[in-house]
């Protein structure tokens, strides 16, 4: 078997479930399920790059920024440090699950978890419309009002399983450029597992060569993909909760794909068969990888990525 340089992005599932409260044990566990179901493309020699989300974790860090803030006086921290803090724990949390099963299998590979910086683009018109949702479930109608006021924080009413409330929201900018995107392909190539652009990686502006911090959490599946593209991976997996992606999903008229081209999809795309707030972006950045030149994208669940099988869109 050919060995391949693959970017899989792990999603929120495969690191903390809606029903649970989000201890360390928690999540140990759930990586750890995660890393048995992907561990064959280890044992089958491949080059890894491992990618994952923050949500969770990032709202954690924010809820404790609020409560540290009434009660201690304690400065709150930006959003870009508070993606940084995610990346470190999560990171941590990955590295220590996989370097477990390397020494059960008595495999000899080095793990690396890196900060990962992402620039995006200061004009970016997602700046004046913030879409992320972040931090506390929901929010009451006087918090919002006291928060708007005393922090400038900006709301979304939303309903979701049949309760309405208030979520606070950033923006979320494209990614133009991985900083470090020629040592992650570097050590990967080399064999060293790397975990790379957690949470969407840390959001950064360049201005006359100085780096600023972005109030900001970029897409990590569409930062996932520019990795993807800027290093030539050879396969690109996005892992979900579901093993294929729908058309019309949840209504009764729903329908598996199993193999797209790129037309095709961004015929669904613009039909708007996908949901937007969780499918489409994950469309939108096989899309974009396949169109710079990439192979083959998968997007399935873990179950399907034991198997190879799924959706598989292709040019």
């Amino acid at each position: 078997m050919d060995k391949k340089l693959i970017i899989i992005a792990l999603g929120g599932n495969a690191l903390l479930k809606n029903s649970q409260k989000g201890t360390i044990d928690e999540q140990n566990m759930n990586v750890r399920q995660t890393l048995k179901k992907l561990f064959p493309l280890i044992q089958q020699g491949h080059n890894l790059i491992i990618t994952h989300g923050n949500g969770p974790q990032v709202g954690y860090i924010l809820l404790k920024n609020d409560a540290g803030e009434q009660i201690y006086n304690v400065p709150q921290v930006p959003l870009d440090v508070a993606v940084a803090d995610t990346q470190s724990e999560i990171g941590y949390l990955i590295q220590s699950e996989l370097a477990s099963l390397l020494n059960k299998f008595h495999i000899n590979r080095e793990i690396l978890s890196t900060n990962t910086m992402v620039e995006v683009d200061a004009n970016d018109p997602a700046f004046k419309n913030p879409t992320k949702r972040i931090g506390k479930t929901y929010y009451d109608k006087t918090e919002v009002e006291k928060l708007r006021k005393d922090k400038g924080w900006i709301f979304k009413e939303e309903t979701k399983n049949g309760q309405t409330g208030w979520r606070r929201v950033v923006p979320s900018p494209k990614p133009v450029d991985i900083l470090s995107k020629n040592t992650i392909k570097n050590l990967a190539t080399f064999g060293t597992i790397v975990i790379a652009v957690g949470g969407g990686g840390v959001p950064v502006t360049i201005k006359d060569g100085v780096v600023y911090g972005s109030e900001a959490v970029i897409d990590k599946d569409l930062a996932s993909a520019l990795l993807a593209q800027q290093i030539n991976a050879d396969q690109f997996i996005i892992l979900t909760d579901v093993p294929y992606v729908y058309i019309d999903y949840g209504t009764a008229a729903q329908k598996p794909l199993e193999t797209i081209t790129v037309k095709e999809a961004k015929k669904y795309m613009y039909e708007h068969k996908f949901g937007e707030g969780n499918m489409a972006p994950k469309i939108q950045a096989a899309i974009n990888f396949i169109e710079a030149g990439g192979k083959e994208v998968l997007i399935t669940d873990l179950n399907g990525l034991k198997n190879q099988k799924g959706t598989k869109i292709v040019a």
